[in-house]
């Protein structure tokens, strides 16, 4: 029955449909058998707007499938933070979600995120002033470059009272200059202990067999998280995420099963950004509403921006290349306009190198050339996708014309992954 496993990755800043795409996927509608949805960066920074039936929620480490019953699994790239994790769950209940948390799976090797990590993330950002990198403010960064040196606390420790609190309260000494020299007080840190623990019962940890169990049933759908061109390594320092958004840790996974994946990537008619960094299509004229994505206190402003195909087909190149796109958007007025090129101060740029993988020192090369970057822009078709088509190169095999599930249509290569 299942040709291949489905990989959803968006192909610039975020924000571009990824969820309402996974939505789709999972639904009756798409008739594809999904008997999960697979988290494998990220964490509760992901805010994946799926609007279905009157219902909307904001996604962020349950998976877009679960208006349609189907599970989650958060594998060990995941950062998991129970404290969100049960907010969430308690508004997707709200909504009509029975027993959201049963729907969830996590591999007892992912990171915690804790209190102490957003503490330590917000104080660090805040001290930057001016020079912000652009943070959610919610741990991520702290969370992944603490585990880089010492013993962090995972999901499983939330089973093994004794060991958590060992953990946190090395981890709340080591940031106590940074947030508050109580930070390491044991009160609060039991606090802590005992709430993990009631998440500990609350879910299901699983280890690292339960993909091949799930694959076993039927199709996995793999929601990725922000955007390819925030990646911890590919997207441009310092402005990036400390996650890989590639789908280089999807493929690995799905290596282990031994199983096929058909990658799709992910854009919307025009580009958007959400806080700082490079951006050379923005444009402060354009006035698209935009009813989920605000500006926020960590993260900045949203950004809005015209279409650029060279740094689509930098993301596309960046992630060893993709089977079909999926374009959103096309209900809006779009901007009618196209990045062909950028004037730069060494001649005209129409391709982004992508380098090679961990090569810092080039990524912070584009950052200098992208900031300083002036875009040739060209008019483009009133319907851009076909023309988008031919600019990257990859079939279009799903567009959305609206917010809605309904809004969705697949085209007829969709039959390659069916």
């Amino acid at each position: 029955m299942i040709q291949s496993h489905i990989i959803v990755l968006d192909l610039g800043f975020g924000d571009a449909g990824k969820g309402a795409t996974v939505d789709w996927l999972c639904s009756p509608a798409a008739g594809l058998g999904v008997s999960a949805v697979v988290r494998f960066n990220g964490g509760a920074q992901a805010a994946h707007n799926v609007i279905a039936d009157g219902r909307h929620h904001t996604f962020a480490q349950f998976g877009s499938g679960t208006f349609s019953g189907i599970p989650t699994l958060l594998t060990r790239h995941m950062l998991v933070e129970p404290i969100a994790l049960a907010s969430e769950s308690l508004r997707l209940a709200a909504l009509g979600v029975p027993d959201p948390l049963s729907l969830l799976r996590i591999d007892g090797r992912a990171l915690l995120t804790t209190p102490i990590h957003i503490a330590a993330n917000r104080a660090r950002e805040d001290a930057r002033g001016s020079s912000r990198h652009g943070s959610c403010g919610r741990g991520i960064g702290e969370t992944a470059r603490y585990a880089l040196e010492y013993d962090a606390p995972t999901v499983s420790d939330c089973l093994r009272p004794n060991i958590l609190f060992t953990k946190l309260r090395a981890m709340a000494a080591h940031y106590g200059p940074l947030i508050a020299p109580s930070a390491h007080r044991y009160e609060p840190i039991r606090d802590l202990v005992e709430m993990y623990r009631e998440f500990a019962a609350a879910i299901r940890i699983v280890d690292g067999a339960e993909l091949a169990r799930l694959a076993h049933r039927g199709r996995l759908i793999f929601e990725g998280a922000q955007g390819v061109l925030l990646d911890e390594w590919r997207g441009f320092h310092p402005h990036t995420t400390w996650s890989t958004v590639e789908p280089r840790n999807a493929r690995a996974l799905l290596a282990e099963i031994d199983a096929p994946a058909y990658t799709l990537g992910v854009t919307r008619t025009y580009l958007t950004r959400h806080g700082a960094g490079p951006f050379p299509t923005e444009d402060h004229t354009i006035t698209i509403p935009e009813p989920h994505n605000t500006t926020r206190h960590y993260q900045g402003p949203f950004r809005r921006g015209h279409l650029d195909p060279i740094l689509l087909r930098y993301a596309i190149e960046v992630c060893g290349g993709i089977d079909g796109l999926a374009v959103t958007h096309l209900d809006t007025p779009g901007t009618g306009c196209a990045a062909t090129g950028y004037a730069t101060p060494t001649g005209i740029v129409d391709h982004l190198e992508a380098g090679t993988w961990q090569d810092l020192d080039h990524q912070r090369h584009l950052t200098a050339l992208l900031t300083t970057a002036d875009p040739i822009l060209t008019a483009i078709p009133a319907d851009p996708a076909p023309w988008l088509e031919h600019q990257l190169g990859t079939p279009i095999i799903l567009t959305a014309d609206g917010p809605d599930r309904h809004d969705r249509t697949p085209t007829h290569p969709a039959a390659a992954v069916a």
